[in-house]
């Protein structure tokens, strides 16, 4: 588990810093001890301590291999010797000198912010005359994507660089991989062989994106910083500086709700709002940083942003982004609904995700209100129904679907995913006047996925505006992210995922909030009397939910007219209009802004349609964006600035980049999902999640068969390596013995026989 791994290498470097001393005498105060730990309860007490180990704010770490290294660097001590190496390595969280956070939310209907942080840390832990590997870890928050990172230290730079993974040319692998993805939002980079002493400046960019709740937008960075992780007072006079930009993209009234840190308001321009907060601490941020704003619309509205393509861009058409704000309008109905749950049983789901499945489904069968109809269907390889059709809503009816979970809802078997998909449209084709809606978790991929993409598709344009909407959530890496992506995309329905079993529930009930609640249905948008060449990133717009706002990207050719008309239906089967002003924006970045979720989609139709030049398009929109694509990959390169102009060596500005051929380049893993594991999924591997362990294996000699081969299956056992571990020197001395007698009749039977066959 690569959490554990983690918090136990972090664990062992605090040990390690009792051999540090300070300026005035005397070791490092020792670490608090976790809050909430309970003796009484081990789970929670492990729990405890993974949350006071683990990263929530972006930190650095000394990797200690050789623990004779660990020694203050400006105040050298008499230091015991140690004997020995660790394997692993210990982490020592490093102290930081300097922090910048700034923080932009751009356009309210795209609901993401841009987040740049600077830090300086410093290597006080290794004494001069020693160098280590440094590792630097940035949790992002909600659905972060790494944008990029800059690392100097001493004469050497890094930064990240994205690469066409078929162009060979583009730069030399010569060095080993050096970070990547921790875990899903939690990115790791590795800079090697800093000397003791020196300081490390970097600069980490991602994007996450914005909550909403109730009308509120709310921006959450992780920025908890460690009592460990603060420098002497004396000697270092901690600077706090956060930057915060909100540029709503509309002339509706923003109004600020709340925030964690003082900020002071620095100026309005338009619809753009600009705060400061820059003070002399004592200790670095012991809470995340959060902002919450909300946009007044009072009932549905929205507007259209546009942005002229760029002479970089990798279509030359105009782009657009038309948002709609469901507002606060208590008279709003939501749609009745007719669902069918269809959740993944197979094998691989056992344990915590089947459990945190079946908790988020008994949440959402609760929500469920009186006119609703349900049903539930368990698969694996084969499907097992809670009803042979839709239930009502009632009290009795969801305490006995929740009862058939609990006895239904058991991991075993493969994974068939185009039944119960069929069974669920059937079961649809009687919604009883409610909007026929299907929700899809799995943490499987197979074979025919592209054929059932196809199929569905067909089916749903023969029921015609009264289809079902397929909402699909993907659990785990082995899963085809892009194959139900797209599958909700032909669906008109939403996607999300969980990569860890922690997330699952709270993830499932986001999701299922937003797809459950729909107020407008059908939408279209009035402007292909317009303009002609107009196309929509996604497959079909989605309907409106009252629980976040609809964002539609796309490109077009021509000129848009001052509004534009988005029509649906009400859930009452009635017609809205709504008029949408276009604002051709200078001041938010459309193209960085809607670069993931275009890259996304267009990466699910090359999957889908095994379109190349849909592949090309998205490897031009990848390297433009520096956001790493599944054809592409993001690789660390190190530049010497031995040979930079030194007044700009003073800035950390090159003024000439090296070419790519003459600098060294590691690979970052981890940064894309794949297109899925088929082979996994039949093997019902549960190591999909990053949290669980996968199974401990043994290669066993082909030539061992029979009674030998079981033999062989008995001294490669875990028992008996554990046994070995645990033996005494004199038994240890008695079997090397034994064994190296066993050898020499061996080798004198070897001889006797050639000898012996050489005579005859």
């Amino acid at each position: 588990m690569a959490e554990e791994a983690f918090a136990r290498a972090v664990d062992d470097g605090l040990k390690l810093t009792k051999r540090l001393v300070l300026p005035g005498g005397g070791g490092l105060p020792p670490p608090r001890p976790p809050q909430g730990m309970d003796r009484d309860d081990p789970a929670a007490a492990h729990a405890a301590w993974l949350h006071h180990l683990l990263p929530a704010a972006p930190m650095a770490y000394a990797v200690v291999v050789d623990p004779g290294a660990v020694d203050s660097p400006d105040v050298p001590s008499y230091q015991p010797h140690v004997y020995g190496r660790l394997d692993p390595p210990a982490l020592i969280p490093l102290q930081m000198r300097e922090v910048d956070l700034r923080v932009n939310c751009a356009a309210a209907g795209c609901a993401t912010a841009e987040v740049a942080l600077r830090a300086r840390w410093w290597v006080h832990c290794v004494t001069r005359s020693r160098a280590c590997h440094c590792r630097i870890v940035v949790p992002m928050g909600h659905q972060g994507s790494i944008l990029g990172a800059e690392v100097t230290v001493g004469k050497r730079s890094y930064n990240t660089h994205v690469i066409d993974t078929e162009d060979n040319g583009a730069v030399k692998i010569s060095m080993p991989e050096s970070g990547g993805l921790l875990k899903q939002e939690l990115f790791s980079l590795t800079v090697p062989q800093v000397g003791g002493g020196e300081d490390i400046f970097a600069t980490i960019r991602w994007s996450q994106k914005l909550l909403y709740d109730n009308e509120q937008f709310s921006v959450e960075v992780p920025f908890r910083f460690p009592q460990y992780v603060n420098p002497l007072p004396k000697v270092f006079m901690k600077k706090e500086k956060i930057q915060l930009t909100v540029n709503s993209g509309v002339s509706k009234e923003v109004i600020l709700q709340g925030t964690s840190h003082p900020l002071k308001e620095k100026g309005r321009q338009g619809d753009k709002l600009s705060f400061l907060h820059e003070a002399a601490v004592e200790n670095w941020s012991t809470k995340d940083f959060t902002f919450t704003y909300t946009v007044y619309s009072g009932d549905l509205s929205g507007g259209v942003l546009v942005q002229p393509s760029t002479l970089r861009d990798y279509d030359d058409r105009d782009m657009f982004c038309l948002f709609l704000l469901p507002g606060k309008n208590e008279n709003r109905k939501v749609f009745r609904k007719a669902v069918v749950y269809i959740v993944d049983t197979s094998g691989s789901m056992q344990g915590k995700p089947l459990e945190s499945v079946k908790n988020a489904m008994s949440t959402a069968l609760s929500d469920l209100i009186q006119g609703d109809f349900f049903n539930i269907i368990a698969f694996n390889d084969e499907i097992h129904s809670f009803s042979s059709c839709l239930e009502q809503v009632n009290d009795k009816t969801i305490e006995n679907a929740i009862k058939w979970m609990d006895l239904n809802f058991v991991a075993q078997g493969g994974t068939d995913i185009m039944h119960p998909l069929s069974e669920a449209m059937a079961l649809l084709s009687n919604s009883h006047d409610a909007l026929p809606q299907i929700y899809l978790v799995t943490d499987g991929s197979v074979d025919d996925e592209r054929n059932i993409c196809h199929t569905v598709k067909t089916q749903l344009m023969n029921r015609g505006p009264k289809s079902p909407r397929i909402s699909t959530f993907g659990l785990g890496s082995y899963c085809n992210h892009y194959f139900l992506r797209m599958l909700a995309s032909v669906g008109k329905g939403h996607y999300a995922a969980a990569f860890d079993t922690g997330s699952i529930e709270g993830r499932m009930a986001q999701w299922f909030q937003k797809a459950s609640n729909t107020i407008v249905s059908n939408i279209s948008i009035d402007a292909i009397k317009h303009i002609q060449d107009f196309e929509v990133d996604s497959e079909y717009i989605p309907d409106v939910s009252a629980k976040y706002p609809l964002c539609v990207s796309g490109r077009y050719h021509g000129k848009l007219p001052e509004t534009l008309i988005v029509k649906g239906h009400l859930a009452d089967m009635s017609e809205i209009s709504v008029e949408l002003k276009v604002h051709h924006v200078k001041d938010i970045p459309l193209d960085k802004v809607l670069a993931k979720q275009q890259m996304d989609l267009l990466t699910a139709k090359a999957w889908f349609l095994e379109n190349k030049e849909l592949e090309r398009k998205v490897v031009k929109l990848s390297i433009q964006n520096s956001l790493p694509s599944e054809y592409t990959r993001m690789v660390l390169l190190q530049t010497s600035l031995d040979k930079i102009d030194p007044a700009q060596q003073v800035k950390n500005k090159p003024t000439k980049q090296s070419s790519p051929d003459e600098r060294s380049a590691m690979p970052l893993r981890g940064l894309t999902l794949g297109f899925g594991d088929v082979m996994a999924t039949r093997e019902n591997l549960t190591a999909g999640f990053g949290d669980i362990k996968p199974p401990e294996k043994f290669e066993i000699f082909d030539k061992a068969v029979g009674c030998c081969s079981r033999v062989a299956d008995c001294f490669c056992c875990m028992c008996f390596i554990k046994a070995c571990s645990k033996m005494n020197d004199q038994c240890a001395i008695v079997m090397a013995q034994a064994c190296a007698a066993l050898a020499c009749l061996g080798c004198f039977e070897c001889c006797s026989e050639l000898c012996c066959g050489g005579a005859n």
